[in-house]
C-alpha cells in the first residue's frame, strides 16, 4: 500500500473526524483525483514543443497524458481550430496517492526559494491549484533532454464542502503550508 494513502486511513481520518465532529466515516473528506495540465500556446508556432510536453509529463505523472486541442479560431493568436494547444492527465487511485507524495516529499523542496505554498489558492468548493513555474523540479525528467522550461497546473480536487475542512485535509497529508 502506497505511503500516503496509509497515513491517510490511520492519522488524517481520525484527527478529522475529531476536530469536524464528523459521526460517519464516509463523512470526512478525502482526495478524488489529481489533474496536471501544461498549456503550450507556443506550440502553434513549434509544434516539436508538444512532444516534448507530452513525453515529460507522461514521466511525471505515470500515465500517458492527453493532447488537448484549440476549441475555437483566435485569429490574434494565429490560433485554428483543432491545433494541439496544451496536454494534461487525470490522475485517480493509486497513481494519484504516488504523484502526491512524490509532489509533497519530494519535488516542491527542490523549489528554489520555497517558503510553503499559498493558502488562498481554494476554490471556494474544497479543490486546491497550484502552479508550478519549473517541470525540472520533478526527479524524472533529465534536465539535459529538456528544450524548454513549462510550467504546470496540478488541480486537486476534495470532497470537502469548505476550505477549511480542505486546508484542515491537506494539511495533515503533508502539504506545505505559508505560516
Amino acid at each position: 500500500m502506497n505511503r500516503l494513502k496509509e497515513k491517510y486511513q490511520k492519522d488524517v481520518v481520525p484527527a478529522l473526524q475529531k476536530e469536524f465532529g464528523y459521526k460517519n466515516v464516509m463523512a470526512v473528506p478525502k482526495i478524488e483525483k489529481v489533474s496536471v495540465n501544461i498549456g503550450l500556446g507556443e506550440a502553434t508556432q513549434n509544434a516539436k514543443l508538444m512532444d516534448g510536453a507530452v513525453n515529460e509529463l507522461g514521466a511525471i505523472a505515470g500515465q500517458k497524458p492527453v493532447i488537448c486541442k484549440a476549441r475555437k479560431s483566435i485569429a490574434a493568436f494565429k490560433l485554428r481550430e483543432g491545433m494541439p494547444i496544451g496536454t494534461m492527465v487525470t490522475l485517480r487511485g493509486d497513481r494519484m496517492f504516488e504523484f502526491l507524495d512524490r509532489l509533497l516529499n519530494v519535488a516542491l523542496p527542490r523549489v528554489r526559494d520555497f517558503r510553503g505554498v499559498s493558502t488562498k489558492s481554494f476554490d471556494g468548493r474544497g479543490n486546491y491549484t497550484l502552479g508550478v513555474k519549473d517541470q525540472l523540479i520533478f526527479p524524472e525528467i533529465d534536465y539535459s533532454k529538456v528544450e524548454k522550461t513549462k510550467g504546470m497546473n496540478i488541480s486537486i480536487t476534495t470532497t470537502a464542502r469548505t476550505d477549511a475542512e480542505a486546508l484542515a485535509l491537506l494539511r495533515a497529508m503533508g502539504m506545505p503550508f505559508r505560516q
